[in-house]
Parts: C-alpha cells; sequence; structure tokens
C-alpha cells in the first residue's frame, strides 16, 4: 500500500444470507406460505466492503471473522471475487454469521441476525494501518471492538466512517472520533433521542459531517453548519436488502477518492438504487461503470419538485 492512492479498511461483519420472498412479512404469531429461497452473501461489513470495491473503484480490505464451516467459503468467494483483500480472524468453534430474511411483494425485508464468529471480532485482531485512508464500520461487531477501532484509527490520521446500524447508544468519545456517520431515519432518532425533524435530529449529533438516508426519497447530509440534500433515483426495486450498505460503501469510496459530500451522495444513492434493482445484498452491487452510466442518463433530470419535498420532509424549509 502507498500513501498515493487511497486504501479503504472495512472491519465488519459477514453473513451468510438465507432468502425467502413472501407475499407479506409475517406478523407474530402468523405462518405465511413464501416462495423462492435462496442463499446470498452478506454482513452489513462484507456488503459495504464490496460496494467500496465494486461501486466505489478503490482499493479495499476488509477485517472479518468468519467459521470453520461451509458458509465461509462463499462470503470469501464473494469478496474475493471483488477484488477486497481480507484480513480473516476463524474464532475456534463458532460459527459463521447467518442472516434469515424475508422480502415481501414490496420489496421491503424484515431480517434476524445470528453473529457467531463476528461476535468474536477484538481489540488485538486490527492490522497495521499504515496507507489506509479511511476506515468504515458498523454495529454488528462487539462495540467495544468498534470503539477501540475508532480511537485507534483517529490517532493514526484515518478518517473513520461510522454507519451506526443496528442503532445503540454509543459513548460520546466514540461519536468524537467519528469524521462521518451514517444512519437510516430510524437510526438517526434513536441516536438523536427525540421524535423532532430531520434537520433538528442532525443537528443535535456531535459529529462533523452526518449522512442520513430516507429510502426513495434520497438523503440528506449536515456538514459543519451546511446541510446537502440529495433525491432519490426512481428504479423498479426488486429487493432493497443491502441497498443501505450499498450506499454507505460508495460514499465512503467516493470521499477515499477526494471527491466533494454533494458527489459522493450522488453516486452513493445511484449506487444504492441500482442495488434495488437484483435479488441479494453483495450479488445486487452494481460496477463503478454502471453507477457512471446511470447518472449520466439522469444527468439532465433535475426535479425541482422531488428536491423540494425532500427540504420540506427534512425541515429545511
Amino acid at each position: 500500500m502507498t500513501q498515493e492512492s487511497p486504501v479503504v479498511l472495512v472491519a465488519g461483519s459477514a453473513n451468510v444470507d438465507f432468502v425467502v420472498r413472501a407475499p407479506h412479512i409475517p406478523a407474530p404469531g402468523e405462518t405465511v406460505l413464501g416462495g423462492a429461497f435462496q442463499t446470498f452473501a452478506g454482513g452489513k461489513g462484507a456488503n459495504q466492503a464490496v460496494a467500496c470495491a465494486r461501486a466505489g473503484g478503490v482499493a479495499t480490505h476488509m477485517l472479518l471473522a468468519l467459521g470453520e464451516d461451509a458458509f465461509a467459503a462463499p462470503i470469501e468467494a464473494s469478496l474475493q471475487s471483488a477484488g477486497v483483500t481480507m484480513h480473516v480472524r476463524r474464532p475456534e468453534g463458532v460459527a459463521t454469521g447467518s442472516a434469515f430474511i424475508c422480502v415481501d411483494d414490496q420489496a421491503e425485508n424484515a431480517i434476524t441476525v445470528a453473529p457467531g464468529a463476528n461476535a468474536c471480532l477484538q481489540d488485538a485482531d486490527l492490522p497495521a494501518l499504515l496507507g489506509f485512508s479511511h476506515l468504515l464500520m458498523q454495529l454488528e461487531i462487539p462495540l467495544a471492538s468498534v470503539h477501540a477501532y475508532a480511537l485507534a484509527a483517529k490517532a493514526s490520521g484515518l478518517r473513520v466512517v461510522l454507519n451506526a446500524a443496528p442503532a445503540q447508544a454509543l459513548p460520546i468519545d466514540l461519536l468524537s472520533a467519528v469524521d462521518v456517520l451514517v444512519v437510516n431515519e430510524g437510526e438517526l432518532r434513536t441516536m438523536a433521542g427525540m421524535e423532532g425533524s430531520v434537520a433538528e435530529c442532525l443537528a443535535r449529533l456531535p459529529c462533523p459531517t452526518v449522512v442520513v438516508t430516507l429510502g426513495a426519497r434520497g438523503c440528506v447530509a449536515r456538514d459543519g453548519g451546511t446541510y446537502v440534500v440529495q433525491t432519490g433515483f426512481a428504479v423498479q426495486a426488486v429487493d432493497t436488502t443491502g441497498a443501505g450498505d450499498t450506499f454507505c460503501g460508495a460514499l465512503v469510496a467516493a470521499l477515499a477518492h477526494a471527491q466533494p459530500l454533494t458527489e459522493a451522495m450522488r453516486r452513493a444513492s445511484a449506487a444504492a438504487a441500482l442495488a434495488c434493482t437484483k435479488m441479494g445484498a453483495q450479488s445486487s452491487v452494481p460496477t463503478t461503470q454502471a453507477v457512471t452510466d446511470f447518472l449520466a442518463q439522469t444527468s439532465t433530470h433535475d426535479d425541482s419538485h422531488a428536491l423540494a419535498d425532500l427540504r420540506q420532509y427534512a425541515g429545511l424549509t
């Protein structure tokens, strides 16, 4: 690795996803007769690493933990296919993480995760940080490890990006080490501890830059005292699984390439939209060229009404 080219390190979870289609997501106590069943490589960390490399076109490494079982192989194959360099820990006697996902006819999903080996990543597992420009993490590995990695990266001069998902209370010194915080709307309100508008919640968080994804509406960021708004791209959604992870990976890759936040959010939004058009998490991540082509096709469309609606929804008007 050299300082001339950006290199992103992702530290996070890797799962095998068991996905079933169903007319709707079951309510408590309800049994639903489903349709097609498939397995995919997944996990927020691995999804984001694939997105960094494939959709973002940036050199990407990943710290992950896998079991010594058959479920580890497809995850490693997927990461390798995307060009991700792996730093794998294999805790003895622990299974590879898994996720059980129901996708309904509206492309929405419900997910239950069994962490398995992901829960075994420790402070000492972090590789040497020389040569990395950014560290990207999520909250599907132990919080103590996320905390330790963030402080180590900050001390080494890396930009720290945290996707605070699943949402939970975070120590103030961890948040103080985060340069860019990425959340969805529910996670934003959990982190802010209030039910106010998007803008009000963004203002309560101490990180220098906070980006909130708002599904098909688009995304909004507070960058210091400035707000950035990006409307969503209309696509025919098939499966939204992994769309948020694709957004995170593509966003960090663009930032690593020194693109301004406005352009990074635009590319990330396009990549996430394209990810919704295919089944699976990592299998749906588009290539850099596909994102570029998609943006070229939509670059002349300036939907001022959608922009005004998004600003109003976020409480910016």
